[in-house]
This record gives C-alpha cells, sequence and structure tokens, in this order.
C-alpha cells in the first residue's frame, strides 16, 4: 500500500474546466427556461450550458449506455436532481457557487412516486435493452401440480432499494484534440464507454481513447454510462477545453443507479416427504419512466431446485426516479432472499430440517434446461458447512446467553457463471523479467494480483519480477470488471499470453526452457535471440457450451436478539463454497468474508427511503446509510471451499467467487431471527420495529 494510485477525479490536464452540475428539482415537467446571469457573474465561470446549447448526439447502444436517453437534450424532467445544466468555471469553488446561482423556470407535473412495497402498478418490461431474458417462463403443470400438493406455502418478500455506496465517487475528465477524444474515467467498463462515444458523437473506436488505471469501488454502480460521463465529454467539445465532473455524494444518489425494490412472492407446492412438485416465483422491480431495467430475481427458482413445474415472470413498476441497476450480488443474489426463505418456512412447516428439505430437491441437472452441470459440489458445502456450525446439534428451541436469545439459520448462496471475451500481451524483456498489459480495469478485488501471479506461475518468475500495466482503451481488449469474471476471463488471457511468449522464446532461441524457468534462464534465452523484447498475445474467448455454468454455496449463521431492546447481533458465521479452482486463498478468502459483512448489512441495515410527497430520495449522504462497522461483526467467520477445478468454465479452472458469497445470508439470518423469536419477517432490512 502506497498511496500512490490516481482516480479519476485526481487527473488534471492543462487549461482544465471544472463542471459541476445542476439536478431538476422535482421530480416531473418541463423547464421552460433557465436564469445564468447571476451564474455567469461569478469571476473563473465561462460557461453554462443547458439544453439549448446541446449538439445533436447520435442514440448509443444500451448497455453499455445506460439509457438511450440522452441528458440534456430536451426540456422535460423525468427525475428530480436529473441533470438540465452544467457550470464550467476555471476553479472547483467557483464552478460549485455558481451552480447554486442557476435560477431555473420549471413548470411541475404530477409525477408516479416510488412504490412502496405493494405490487400496484406492476406491468410486462418493454424492451429497453434490459430485456435479457422472457419476462415469462414455464415449464411443467404448475397450476396442477399446485392444486394436487400434499403441502403449499406461499410468501411475499421486499426488499427495499439500496445505493452501492462506492467511497469514490464517479468522476470523468474529458479532453478534445480535433476529432480524438481521451477520457479518463471511473468505470468498471472502459471499452463500454468508448462503444457509448462513438455512438453519440459519430466517432470510430481508434478516435476514442478511455483510461480507467484505478476505480475505487463501484459493485455495479460503474457499469454502464450514466448522464455526467456524456455531459463531460459534450462539455468538453463545446468549450473547446478539457473538463472534468466529479459528482458529489449527493448526486451520487440522485443520478447514479441504485439496486431497486423488488417485491417478490414465491408458493412452493410439495409432498410431506418435502419433494417439490413445483415452484412458481414473480418479482415486481421499481424502475424509472423511460428505461425498465429488470432485476432478474427469478433466476434463482429456475436454476436452485429440481422441480417437476416452474414457472416464472418479471414485472416492472414505474415511477419518476433515476434508473436502478444490479448491485452486487444481483440476479440469484436478489432472488435467492425470498426462495431460501420460502423453503425455510416450508422446511418448519413440514418439520423438516432445512439442509433435509435442501437434498431432497438436489439439482443434479439445470432445473429448467436439463443441461448437466459443467461442475457441482454442494453436497459437500452442506455437509463441510453444517459439520463446522454443528447444524445438526443446533437445539430445537432457542438457548439464552444472558439477555440474548441465540438463533440459527441457513440458506443456499448462488450465482450465475458470467464469462466475458478478453486478451492480453505478455512483454518479456532482456534481464528476464515480465511486463502484463490488458485494458481491464482496476476495482479494488485484486485483479492485479491475480495477473501477477497468473505470470509467474507459467514464467517462473516472483512477483516483484512482473509489473501490471492496466487500465487503458489502447491497451489489448477486456471484458468489464463485473459478473465476477475477471479472472476466468482476463486471467486466462495472461496464462496464454505467458505461454505464448515462452513458446516463441523457445522457438527462437532453440533452447530447451523447462516449464516455469525462472528470471535467470528467461535472460539467458533472450541474449540467445539478441532482443531486448519479446512480446505473447494471448486472449480468452467463451465458447457455447453444453453445460450449465453456476456457483454454489451454503451459508449458515447464528444471531443473538435482545428482547428489551430489539437488537440483533450477528454472533458466527460458517459459509462452504463449491466455485472451482480457487487461485488465490488470501484474496479469495477476503471477497467471502466481505460479501458474508455486506450479506448482513442488507439483511438487518441497509435501505434508502425515498421521499413520496417531494419525488426524492430522503437521505442523499453517507449519514442516513446504516452499514456494518467492526463492532457489528465478530472475528468467528468461517469460510473454505471445495476442492474444485471446472474445466468447463476456462482454462484457469475457477467459476467466479466476487459474488457469491453476499447471497443467501439474508434468508439464513431470518430463519436465523425466526429460530429465536418465532417471528417470520418477510421486509428486508429486520430491524427492531419488526422486532419488538
Amino acid at each position: 500500500m502506497t498511496g500512490a494510485a490516481l482516480y479519476a477525479a485526481d487527473h488534471v490536464a492543462e487549461g482544465m474546466l471544472y463542471g459541476v452540475l445542476v439536478g431538476a428539482p422535482v421530480p416531473a415537467g418541463r423547464v421552460r427556461g433557465i436564469d445564468a446571469d447571476d451564474a455567469l457573474a461569478v469571476p473563473g465561470v465561462t460557461y453554462v450550458l443547458t439544453h439549448a446549447e446541446m449538439p445533436k448526439l447520435g442514440v448509443p447502444p444500451v448497455p453499455p449506455a445506460s439509457s438511450a436517453r440522452v441528458p440534456m437534450l430536451d426540456d422535460e424532467i423525468h427525475y428530480e436532481g436529473e441533470p438540465i445544466a452544467v457550470v464550467l468555471a476555471q476553479s472547483l469553488e467557483a464552478a460549485e457557487y455558481a451552480a447554486s446561482l442557476v435560477r431555473p423556470d420549471i413548470e411541475s407535473a404530477p409525477f408516479a412516486a416510488h412504490p412502496s412495497g405493494e405490487r400496484a402498478g406492476a406491468v410486462i418490461p418493454r424492451e429497453s435493452g434490459y430485456l435479457f431474458d422472457a419476462p415469462d417462463a414455464e415449464r411443467g403443470d404448475v397450476e396442477g401440480a399446485v392444486a394436487g400438493a400434499q403441502a403449499r406455502h406461499t410468501g411475499t418478500y421486499v426488499s427495499p432499494s439500496r445505493h452501492h455506496n462506492p467511497m469514490e465517487t464517479s468522476a470523468t475528465l474529458a479532453e478534445w484534440r480535433d476529432d480524438t477524444l481521451t477520457l479518463v474515467d471511473a468505470t468498471q467498463w472502459s471499452y463500454g464507454v468508448r462503444v457509448v462515444m462513438c455512438a453519440l458523437f459519430d466517432l470510430a473506436p481508434e478516435q476514442v481513447r478511455v483510461r480507467s488505471p484505478h476505480t475505487g469501488g463501484a459493485f455495479g454502480c460503474k457499469g454502464t454510462v450514466w448522464p455526467h460521463q456524456i455531459i463531460a465529454a459534450v462539455a468538453a467539445r463545446v468549450s473547446g477545453r478539457p473538463v472534468r465532473i466529479a459528482l458529489s455524494r449527493a448526486q451520487m444518489y440522485s443520478i447514479i443507479p441504485y439496486q431497486p425494490q423488488m417485491v417478490q412472492t414465491v408458493t412452493l407446492a410439495a409432498a410431506d416427504s418435502g419433494r417439490l412438485a413445483a415452484i412458481e416465483h414473480e418479482s415486481v422491480n421499481v424502475t424509472s419512466v423511460d428505461d425498465d431495467f429488470v432485476e432478474y430475481a427469478t433466476q434463482a427458482s429456475r436454476t436452485t431446485y429440481a422441480a417437476p413445474a416452474i414457472r416464472v415472470s418479471q414485472r416492472v413498476q414505474r415511477a419518476n426516479i433515476n434508473l436502478g441497476t444490479a448491485m452486487r450480488a444481483p440476479v440469484e443474489g436478489a432472488g435467492l432472499w425470498a426462495l431460501g426463505s420460502a423453503m425455510n418456512e416450508l422446511a418448519a412447516q413440514l418439520r423438516i430440517d432445512p439442509i433435509d428439505l435442501r437434498l431432497a430437491n438436489y439439482a443434479d441437472v439445470h432445473p429448467f434446461t436439463g443441461q448437466p452441470w459443467s461442475s457441482k459440489k454442494l453436497r459437500e458445502c452442506y455437509e463441510q458447512g453444517a459439520r463446522a456450525f454443528g447444524w445438526r446439534r443446533r437445539p430445537n428451541e432457542p438457548e439464552r446467553d444472558g439477555p440474548w436469545v441465540v438463533g440459527q439459520g441457513m440458506a443456499d448462496c448462488a450465482m450465475g457463471t458470467y464469462r466475458f471475451a478478453s486478451s492480453a500481451h505478455v512483454r518479456l524483456l532482456a534481464d528476464g523479467r515480465a511486463v502484463v498489459q490488458s485494458g481491464t480495469q482496476d476495482i479494488g478485488t485484486g485483479i492485479v494480483t491475480i495477473m501477477t501471479q497468473v505470470a509467474c506461475d507459467v514464467l517462473g518468475l516472483k512477483p516483484d519480477q512482473v509489473r501490471c500495466e492496466i487500465g487503458d482503451t489502447e491497451l489489448p481488449e477486456a471484458g468489464p470488471t463485473f459478473g465476477s469474471s475477471s479472472t476466468m476471463g482476463v486471467g486466462a488471457a495472461v496464462m496464454n499470453a505467458a505461454k505464448d511468449v515462452l513458446a516463441k522464446l523457445r522457438e527462437r532461441s532453440g533452447q530447451e526452457l523447462r516449464e516455469a524457468p525462472g528470471a535467470d534462464a528467461l535472460a539467458v534465452a533472450m541474449r540467445a535471440v539478441g532482443a531486448q523484447e519479446l512480446v505473447g498475445a494471448g486472449s480468452f474467448t467463451p465458447q457455447d457450451s453444453e453445460y450449465a455454468l453456476h456457483t454454489f454455496g451454503a451459508i449458515f449463521v447464528e444471531v443473538g436478539f435482545d428482547p428489551d431492546l430489539g437488537i440483533l447481533r450477528l454472533r458466527r458465521a460458517v459459509g462452504r463454497y463449491s466455485v472451482g479452482r480457487i487461485v488465490n486463498p488470501r484474496t479469495a478468502r477476503a471477497q467471502i468474508v466481505g460479501g458474508i459483512v455486506w450479506g448482513w448489512g442488507k439483511a438487518t441495515m441497509e435501505a434508502s427511503r425515498h421521499e413520496e410527497r417531494l419525488g426524492r430520495w430522503l437521505s442523499k449522504n453517507l449519514a442516513g446509510v446504516a452499514l456494518p462497522v467492526n463492532a457489528d461483526i465478530p472475528s468467528d467467520i468461517d469460510v473454505g471451499f471445495i476442492d474444485e477445478v471446472d474445466e468447463h468454465a476456462g482454462p484457469i479452472g475457477g467459476k467466479g467467487i466476487g459474488e457469491i458469497a453476499a447471497t443467501g445470508v439474508d434468508a439464513a439470518v431470518a430463519d436465523a431471527v425466526f429460530h429465536a423469536t418465532g417471528r417470520r419477517i418477510r421486509e428486508l432490512p429486520i430491524t427492531p420495529d419488526k422486532l419488538v
């Protein structure tokens, strides 16, 4: 740790202007006019850009654009905080002060408020780039299975909207030189930013360069392109000077996305033995009035348990709010809160241990498609996790520990395996050291460590003999940094590039280098070649597979509940995971523990409240965000991985670990709360007001 990393807002350019966005004060309406005279009178202010001065732009694809509606192209207002102007000044202080002096003349209009946990107004989502699967799907006779079942359970489970809150707020520095655009950006997908800029300004890819060497946390909110990135590029072109826009924490709430509220209804039909006859799962998520973002929570019911009949449906509720997006952990992570809770409630109804109920419905193949799994060791997760936790010895009734009533619960963890094409170069230097290059993004999850480790494994180098260059679209193209995909894609590309340069060196030097020869042997061979540098190229291109790719796990938690004060505490947790090969046990453990901590926060603390009367987020700063701190988290968190290599997922053998640990924790906590208190809580977060 050197503190030397520069993030987007740390970069400056000669003649740079500071841009500050002016947001709409109402959630719906029209901009009749903007009085910028007072703002322009502030010393150092050079420009106030409104929709009246916006140039004509192309329509970007969604994704990687977050929306096909380009910001500030018209006078309409669709959500509170929507950018309606940008002030450009020679100092940040001048720009911020001038932005406060901009006087918009607004014609307000009625608006649709953020729903409050009900499903009224739910509709089938439109095609808006986010419909990556059918909104309705069914296999088997659900109606007949439910009607004939010996046991049924139906429950509705609510999870609130909640924001990502990365430490680094989003920032973009845009600079034009002739017809070439360069961006320094906080993003999870540099090449996605390039695609959007090419579409907006009708540019060729070689005319756009995006640099993102470090991104200070994201969790999904920097995965697509949001208004400030587009406005920075437009402002730089209009002003003829570089422009940097760094969002305030408040703007991270009103402009940047969040994980939307979901209302999920799950029906389980089963025999008295516990064997499922049918699963029905409907999920309704909040979205904006312009774009139908769909959080595919029902994927959990397609992939988790064996059932002869499964029916799922996705719906959206439109409101005058900014658009939501994926958040660690999306898809199954969102759906397992409802499905896992429903399974635990069915287990209690049938008086079956939750693990035994899951084993009775163990999916040996993909439940919806019938495909074989590429690998699955969930049984081992149940067995090893239960043994480490002491699950089979847990008392039927809650125990007392001083003022605390103690309860235990468990649930499944799962995530789909996402793979993206990536490429890399390994430049072998004359002294045997190596430079690894790939355009991937560092968001703090350790990809540079993994790239270094992979290159060291192939070439036999020490970590200090390898240097990595990342975060630039002029480097070999890499996929986005989301979906727990980087180690599979970028790691495989680096491995192939290292093998390629080693093969070239053997061929050109005529020396029979052993595997992982080390720096000294590489340097000798390089001298024989007479080259100062030799470049190996590698890539990873995922192919269609006959196998279903997925990660699995089981989480066990113990909570303490103080019935006098309503306080809930996490006492210990055990997690076991089937995620393929673990490349770096230390960083893997750190990711998993972090995910469990976040899962506890989701279960008991996190919610972004929306003010219904004003149509805005109630608390737009970290003071209103409840998150776990060290005092909330016990040291007794035991995580482990089943020994496994998945050759079908990719040459690395891993399947992704970034997101799975945050899944299932909420359902396990709710089950532990039921064990301790006898109360079934179906709305997150499980706060004291729901327990006292």
